[in-house]
């Protein structure tokens, strides 16, 4: 292999550090290491070295990919630029296509609302019962 073959990839196996990348799509899911392990009946610092692996084994790849709720294909492809580009350019847009009208909706934020919502209501239900307990 020449020395430019060998320098293409290098730059390939950086630009697709399969570790990494399954750490950034943890991370993006709010999913933390000890959460993760805890799923695979694996420990967190087990989570942490194959994060930092280039190239995960195929049947750990796969581990990985179902517990994050993601394709293997995900993991193996994912690029940070690209995925910043389309949350940049399609959050809470809408796009017109001829008479086709294609909205977005982030679930994301619908379901962080709706979770606020439900932590409100457990709040009120608690301070009711905080207060009819001070008053029996």
């Amino acid at each position: 292999m020449q020395e430019e073959d060998k320098v293409h990839v290098l730059e390939t196996l950086e630009e697709n550090h399969q570790g990494r990348n399954a750490q950034r799509i943890r991370i993006y899911l709010g999913i933390k290491q000890e959460v993760l392990a805890n799923e695979l009946g694996m420990s967190q610092p087990q989570i942490s070295a194959i994060e930092r692996e280039a190239v995960l084994e195929p049947e750990m790849l796969e581990r990985f990919a179902f517990a994050l709720g993601v394709t293997p294909d995900l993991i193996k492809k994912f690029d940070v630029e690209r995925a910043i580009y389309n949350i940049n350019s399609y959050k809470d847009s809408t796009v017109q296509h001829g008479e086709n009208s294609t909205q977005n909706i982030n679930p994301l934020d619908k379901v962080v609302e709706l979770y606020e919502r439900l932590l409100q209501s457990e709040r009120e239900k608690l301070e009711l019962f905080i207060n009819q307990k001070n008053h029996s």
